[in-house]
C-alpha cells in the first residue's frame, strides 16, 4: 500500500493506494467526520449502521482494515473502503457536503490512474510540490533521478524475492550504514527528523552519495545474482561500501564532513539566503 494524505476543503484524509487492484483507500472515519462535522466519529458511524441495516449486513464487505497513520502517529490497521464502498456509506449521510466530495473522490482516482497510465504526470505533480516547498531546481533535478534509481533498485529486490516492509528497510539501512557510517535512524535524529523522508532532506551531495550507493548495489545485484536474503544483505554492503569511499574521499580532499546535520527547512534558507546576498550585489 502506497499512504497518502489527501486534502478536501482543508481537511486531511489518510488514503492508501493498492497497486495490485489499483483502488483507492479511504479512512471511513475521515469521511465520516468531514461530512458529518460530528464531534464523536465513532458514535456517528454506530448509529448510522443501526439506521440502515442493509449497510449494517455488508460492513465487514464494504469496510477493510488498512495500515494508515493513526492519531498517535503511528502505522496502525484502521477501518478503510474503496471508492464504491465509500460512495455507499455516503448514501447514508445527510449531508450537503455530499455532492462536492464524489467529485473530490473521482478527481483523485483519475489523477492516479493517469500517473499509472503516463508516470510523467506523477514526476510534474512531484516537481510542482517540491518548488511550493521552497527547494531548488538544481536539488529537484537530483531528488528526482534518485526516485529513478531508488526504483531500479527496489525492482532488483523483487527479481530476488526481496519482501516489501521489513527485508526493504533492513537492505537500506545497509546501505546507508555502509556510505554514511550510520543507521538510518541515527542519520535522521543527527537532521531532527521523525517520520520525515530522510532522503528530502538531504544537501546535493548526500543525495548524491546516497545515489551512488543504491545504483553500484543494482549493478552488483545484477552481476552477482543473489539467491538467498543474507546474499542479497552483503550485497547492499558492497554498493554502499563504494560510496563510502567516494565520501571519505571528497571529504579528505575538502577538510569538511559530507554528512550535515543540516534538514530541509535549513538548507532551503541557505538557498534563499544566497539569492537574496545575489540579488543585493546587482542592486
Amino acid at each position: 500500500m502506497d499512504n497518502k494524505i489527501q486534502i478536501f476543503e482543508d481537511r486531511k484524509v489518510r488514503t492508501a493506494w493498492n497497486e495490485e487492484t489499483e483502488e483507492w483507500y479511504f479512512s471511513v472515519s475521515d469521511v465520516v467526520e468531514i461530512l458529518t462535522e460530528s464531534k464523536d466519529v465513532k458514535q456517528y458511524i454506530k448509529k448510522m449502521r443501526s439506521r440502515d441495516p442493509e449497510l449494517n449486513s455488508k460492513w465487514g464487505t464494504i469496510c477493510t482494515p488498512v495500515e494508515m497513520i493513526a492519531l498517535d502517529g503511528k502505522k496502525r490497521k484502521i477501518q478503510a473502503a474503496d471508492t464504491s464502498g465509500i460512495f455507499r456509506i455516503i448514501q447514508s449521510i445527510p449531508s450537503p457536503k455530499a455532492e462536492p466530495f464524489k467529485m473530490w473522490l473521482a478527481e483523485v482516482g483519475k489523477e492516479r490512474i493517469d500517473e499509472t497510465i503516463d508516470p510523467e504526470l506523477a514526476i510534474d505533480r512531484a516537481i510542482e510540490t517540491y518548488q511550493k516547498k521552497g527547494y531548488s531546481d538544481e536539488w529537484i533535478h537530483q531528488r528526482i533521478l534518485s526516485i529513478r534509481v531508488r526504483n531500479a533498485l527496489t525492482d532488483e529486490w523483487d527479481k530476488h524475492g526481496v519482501q516489501k516492509g521489513v527485508e526493504y528497510a533492513i537492505l537500506t539501512d545497509e546501505i546507508t550504514k555502509a556510505w554514511s557510517g550510520m543507521t538510518t535512524r541515527k542519520y535522521k535524529n543527527l537532521k531532527g527528523l521523525t517520520k520525515e523522508n530522510l532522503r528530502d532532506n538531504m544537501s546535493d551531495l548526500e543525495l548524491v552519495l546516497n545515489m551512488l550507493a543504491e545504483a553500484t548495489t543494482t549493478e552488483i545485484s545484477k552481476t552477482s545474482n543473489p539467491k538467498t536474503f543474507a546474499e542479497n544483505v552483503e550485497v547492499a554492503q558492497r554498493g554502499g561500501k563504494v560510496a563510502g569511499e567516494a565520501r571519505k574521499n571528497i571529504e579528505e580532499e575538502t577538510g569538511r564532513k559530507v554528512i550535515t546535520s543540516k534538514n530541509a527547512t535549513e538548507l532551503n534558507q541557505i538557498v534563499v539566503d544566497l539569492i537574496e546576498a545575489t540579488a543585493e550585489e546587482k542592486e
